[in-house]
């Protein structure tokens, strides 16, 4: 791979030779706009080195996720000694693929549930695969889908700086969307759904995308006021209310979101103080393992932030309206004037109760390698459903993760219109914390061994997860594009060996 300049305002594009062919397309991810020289070259593909995106070296088409828009690409010519010429009126960083509209003589109706990735990747991809029935998409939030992931980053975005498409999108490309509206039962014979402002919808085929809920604190005092869950823009607005310089903020979880939480309170408390509380002796020790977990929270402590572990939130106190103190279960008093819960979640799924829909008993949706429930049909994707991983041997897990619940949509979209496309995911996971972005590819729940290659000290390493001889997960910090590296190499079908990284643990995709 080889960015070229296109001369005087003509911008770069990005050359790639691969079996002895030539491909011009855009410099830059569509998601984030990272530099995709510094990607990985797959069979076909290039994987962005961030967040692990991948664009067809031919089309430019995204084909796999997050972001939504694809790649524009060029005509290539080899002139007679051997120049390559790039064909191009004007460079630009995206383009959306073309989407049919609405024929008002097609009587199909396909609904969505859910106003996530999931949902968003499913409309934009029915429509690009020349769906011209009625499609709508249902969702519980306010406002209409936007990048949820960043508000664990920034209590201060408004619905406009991250909103995924303008609202003239969905008017554009006959999308219907209707807000503040949750699915409350479904008739699987009669193909009707029906919403809580008590319109009845029939539908053709359905997508099932409803996520989950945050769970809430029940011990005595949770009613207080200033006590939160993070989950939309409408919980990060509240927040933002009453965060000041000042605030004394207590954290109670020690993964993703009350890390990431923590981190962006720390930076708007300076004068006040920041605790997160976590039930595990080291943080992110089920996700990322202890190693790195243990790291991970020499940070933090180094950053200001005050963490204990092994204990919970007892009770908790205040002045009559809202919260002043959290009490531990060993006993610890401290003082807090906002609290914030990020406890996991549980799957929205209830309306599906009695529907026909099989649920596992902790409420997430079985479904098969094309994302069909048991119901004939009916999708399912996202955090919600318990679907295969190609990166877990094909066992069905459920993942909740922004790139993936993108996948899922784009899935679930082509098997709506009968196209047979199996799942074959590569779970890729980010966080940044104080400045530094960490990924994990792939998936574990449990693990035997850790290698680690380059400095731990220094954030800048690599963690493989390892069951007997085979790496089944990979930890990166500093040491990009690594990440990507591995996961498109399994991708296509390799096993990375224990061995083989403990020989060469940041090298080993030289070989």
């Amino acid at each position: 791979m080889k960015v070229c300049d296109l001369g005087t305002d003509g911008g770069t594009v990005l050359l790639i030779k691969q079996n002895g062919k030539i491909y011009a397309i855009g410099t830059h991810c569509t998601h984030s706009e990272a530099p995709l020289e510094t990607g990985a070259l797959g069979n076909g593909r290039v994987r962005c080195p961030w967040h692990g995106a991948c664009f067809n070296i031919k089309t430019g088409d995204i084909e796999d996720f997050p972001g939504l828009d694809s790649l524009p690409s060029y005509k290539v010519e080899i002139d007679s000694l051997g120049g390559v010429k790039v064909h191009a009126k004007k460079t630009y960083l995206k383009r959306i693929k073309n989407m049919s509209r609405r024929d008002p003589n097609n009587d199909t109706t396909f609904v969505i549930i859910g106003g996530g990735p999931a949902g968003q990747v499913c409309a934009e991809t029915l429509r690009q695969e020349g769906f011209t029935g009625r499609l709508i998409l249902v969702s519980a939030d306010l406002f209409p889908p936007y990048d949820r992931i960043k508000l664990s980053k920034n209590f201060g975005f408004t619905i406009d700086q991250i909103k995924l498409r303008p609202d003239a999108f969905y008017k554009e490309y006959d999308i219907e969307l209707i807000l503040s509206t949750k699915a409350v039962n479904l008739d699987t014979k009669q193909k009707l759904l029906t919403l809580s402002n008590e319109k009845k919808l029939n539908y053709s085929s359905l997508f099932i995308a409803t996520g989950s809920i945050p769970r809430k604190l029940t011990v005595p005092g949770s009613d207080l006021r200033n006590i939160f869950t993070l989950h939309s823009l409408s919980d990060a607005k509240e927040i933002n209310k009453v965060l000041t310089s000042k605030s004394q903020v207590v954290i109670l979880g020690a993964s993703f979101i009350g890390m990431e939480a923590a981190t962006c309170c720390k930076r708007v408390c300076s004068e006040g103080s920041v605790t997160v509380v976590g039930r595990n002796a080291v943080p992110f020790s089920e996700s990322l393992g202890e190693l790195v977990g243990k790291r991970i929270g020499q940070m933090f402590t180094e950053q200001g932030v005050k963490i204990l572990v092994n204990v919970t939130i007892d009770h908790l106190e205040g002045d009559g309206t809202t919260v002043t103190t959290v009490v531990l279960t060993d006993g610890t008093s401290i003082p807090a004037d906002v609290v914030i819960v990020g406890i996991g979640s549980i799957y929205d799924s209830d309306f599906l109760i009695n529907s026909g829909v099989a649920l596992n008993e902790n409420g997430s949706i079985p479904v098969s390698k094309f994302l069909e429930t048991n119901c004939a049909g009916i999708f399912a994707g996202g955090d919600v459903a318990q679907a295969p991983v190609f990166a877990a041997g094909g066992k069905s897990v459920t993942v909740a993760h922004w790139g993936l619940a993108h996948y899922h949509g784009r899935i679930a979209a082509l098997n709506m219109m009968s196209q047979a496309a199996p799942l074959k995911s590569v779970p890729f996971f980010w966080t940044s914390l104080f400045g530094k972005s960490f990924r994990y590819v792939g998936h574990t729940t449990s693990h035997d061994d850790t290698v680690i290659g380059g400095n731990l000290e220094n954030l800048e390493f690599a963690c493989y997860y390892c069951k007997a001889d085979q790496v089944v997960a990979v930890t990166t910090v500093g040491v990009d594009p690594l990440a990507a590296q591995y996961a498109e190499f399994i991708y296509n079908g390799n096993t990375l060996h224990k061995k083989v990284v403990i020989e060469n643990p940041l090298s080993w995709q030289k070989n």
